[in-house]
C-alpha cells in the first residue's frame, strides 16, 4: 500500500455562499457601494494560507487568481507575515513626504537594482495600480512639457479620472463619467489572434504591425502631431484585456516611435510584475526598457503598496509637485521587501516552471475540448480563451461565466479577463500537485457545461 498521501483538495461542504456568508453578503448589499465589479459567483473569505482559502462556512478553495494577481507568495507566507509583524511593533506610520525613515530608500535602491532601466532611477511611492499610473502620467507631462497619450483598446490602467483614460478594457468602466479627463488616443493592440486589421501574422509568422502603421501614418499624420505626444502607455501582457501577451516586434516598435520623437514609454507592470510572468517583470521576456514603470499588485504580497520607478534624469521635479501621505508606508515597504526577497530566492524560478506545466496541462485540455479557442501567456499569467468552436472562433462569452461559476462550486477559484478568456493568476507558491487537482476540476467542469 501506498504511503504518499493523497493530494489536498477543495472541500466543499455546504451550498455557496453558506449560511453564515450569506448573511454577510446581505448586509454588504445593504451598507457597501454597489460599484464593485463583482462576478457571479459570492466567495466570503474568511483566512487563508499557501494556494487555500477558507471561507466563513468553513468550505476550502484551491485559490489560483491570488487576489487579482496579488498574493504573490500565497497567502499569509509566514516570513512576509513575520517581516509585518516586526515593523509594526517599530513604526506603523510617519508620512514619508514630511519625513524621513530607512524603509523608503531601502526599497527604492532595490527597485534601481530590479527594475529593467538601464539608467539611474528615482521612485515614487503610492498605494495603488492606480495611483502609480498617475504619477507616471503627471510625470510625463511635467518632463516633456506635452499633454497628449497613446494607450490601447483594451487596456486597463486604473480607474481614477486620469487611469480611466487609459483604461477601455469595458464599457462599463466609463459608462456614467462623461469625457476624458486627459487627451487620450486609443490605438488597437496587436492582439494577432484577432488581428484588428484582419492581416493576421505574416508568413514568418510576426506581427503585422499594423498598430505600429496606425500610429506612424495614421494618427501621427492626423490628429496628433508626434511632438504633442508625452507617453505610450503600455502593457506588455494586457490583463484585464484577456491576458494577451504582446509580439516582441510590436513593443520594440513602440520603443523605436518613442526615441524618434522624444516621446517616453510607460509600461503598466501592476499585474504583469514581480515574477508573475516568470520574470521580475514581463518587459525582460522582451528586451523592453522603458523610461517610467509602474509596479503595484504583487509586489506587497497583499498589502497596498505601488511604486512609479523613472529614470533619474525624468524625476527632477520640485517638492510638492506629486505626494502622498500614506504612500511608502513602513508596514507595506517592509512586505515589499521581503516579498522581492522570496521571489529571487525561489518564486520567480518556480513561476517560470510550475507555470509551463500548467500551461502545458491547459494546451492539452485545449487538444480535448472543441470550445477552447486559445492557451497562451508567460510564467503563472496565462489565458484560456473560450470560443464556440475552434472552425468559427466566435467568442463564447458565456460559456466562459458558466465555467468560471461551476469551477467555484467545486472549489476552484479563478476569474475571467476579457470578454470571453479565464485567467490563471495563482499565487506563485503553487505546486505541479496543485496544478493536478486544479486542471482535473477545470476539466470536469466544461465537460459538465457542455452538457
Amino acid at each position: 500500500m501506498s504511503t504518499i498521501a493523497p493530494p489536498k483538495k477543495p472541500q466543499i461542504n455546504t451550498a455557496l455562499p453558506g449560511p453564515l456568508g450569506q448573511k454577510i453578503v446581505e448586509a454588504d448589499a445593504q451598507f457597501v457601494t454597489p460599484s464593485y465589479p463583482r462576478p457571479s459567483f459570492k466567495l466570503v473569505a474568511d483566512r487563508a494560507e499557501g494556494v487555500w482559502v477558507t471561507d466563513v462556512d468553513g468550505n476550502v478553495f484551491l485559490d489560483c487568481n491570488a487576489g487579482v494577481a496579488v498574493c504573490s507568495t500565497g497567502h499569509c507566507h509566514p516570513e512576509v507575515v513575520s517581516a509585518i509583524q516586526e515593523q509594526t511593533a517599530k513604526l506603523i506610520h510617519m508620512c514619508g513626504t514630511d519625513y524621513y525613515y530607512r524603509q523608503m530608500p531601502d526599497l527604492a535602491r532595490k527597485l534601481d537594482e530590479i527594475v529593467p532601466i538601464k539608467a539611474p532611477t528615482r521612485t515614487h511611492f503610492a498605494n495603488s495600480g492606480t495611483e502609480a499610473i498617475e504619477t507616471a502620467l503627471k510625470l510625463a507631462m511635467h518632463a516633456t512639457g506635452r499633454e497628449k497619450f497613446i494607450a490601447f483598446f483594451n487596456s486597463f490602467h486604473g480607474r481614477t479620472l486620469g487611469s480611466l483614460s487609459l483604461t477601455s478594457s469595458r464599457v462599463a468602466q466609463r459608462r456614467g463619467f462623461r469625457r476624458q479627463a486627459l487627451d487620450v488616443t486609443h490605438v488597437p493592440y496587436a492582439y494577432c489572434l484577432r488581428c484588428p486589421f484582419n492581416l493576421g501574422r505574416c508568413d514568418d509568422n510576426s506581427c503585422c504591425l499594423g498598430s505600429i502603421d496606425w500610429i506612424e501614418n495614421r494618427l501621427f499624420k492626423t490628429t496628433m502631431p508626434p511632438e504633442e505626444c508625452a507617453g505610450i502607455v503600455v502593457e506588455c501582457v494586457q490583463g484585464e484585456g484577456g491576458y494577451v501577451p504582446a509580439p516582441k516586434e510590436f513593443l520594440q516598435g513602440l520603443r523605436r516611435i518613442c526615441d524618434e520623437h522624444g516621446i517616453l514609454l510607460i509600461v503598466d507592470e501592476v499585474q504583469s510584475g514581480m515574477g508573475r510572468t516568470g520574470k521580475m517583470f514581463a518587459c525582460e521576456h522582451y528586451d523592453l526598457e522603458p523610461d517610467i514603470i509602474t509596479i503595484a499588485k504583487g509586489i506587497g504580497s497583499g498589502l497596498p503598496i505601488g511604486a512609479c520607478v523613472a529614470r533619474a534624469d525624468l524625476m527632477d521635479w520640485k517638492p510638492g509637485a506629486h505626494a502622498s501621505t500614506f504612500g511608502g508606508n513602513p508596514v507595506c515597504i517592509a512586505a515589499a521587501l521581503k516579498t522581492i526577497e522570496l521571489l529571487e530566492r525561489e518564486l520567480i524560478a518556480n513561476s517560470a516552471e510550475t507555470g509551463a506545466y500548467l500551461q502545458d496541462g491547459l494546451k492539452k485540455l485545449m487538444q480535448k475540448h472543441d470550445c477552447i479557442g486559445d492557451v497562451r501567456g508567460l510564467g503563472m499569467m496565462i489565458g484560456v480563451e473560450f470560443v464556440e468552436s475552434k472552425k468559427t472562433m466566435k467568442p463564447a462569452p458565456e460559456l466562459r461565466d458558466k465555467i468560471e461559476y461551476n469551477c467555484f462550486e467545486r472549489g476552484l477559484i479563478i476569474l475571467g479577463a476579457g470578454a470571453n478568456t479565464i485567467r490563471w493568476s495563482p499565487p506563485l507558491i503553487l505546486t505541479r500537485e496543485n496544478v493536478d487537482v486544479g486542471l482535473e476540476i477545470f476539466d470536469e467542469v466544461i465537460s459538465a457545461s457542455l452538457s
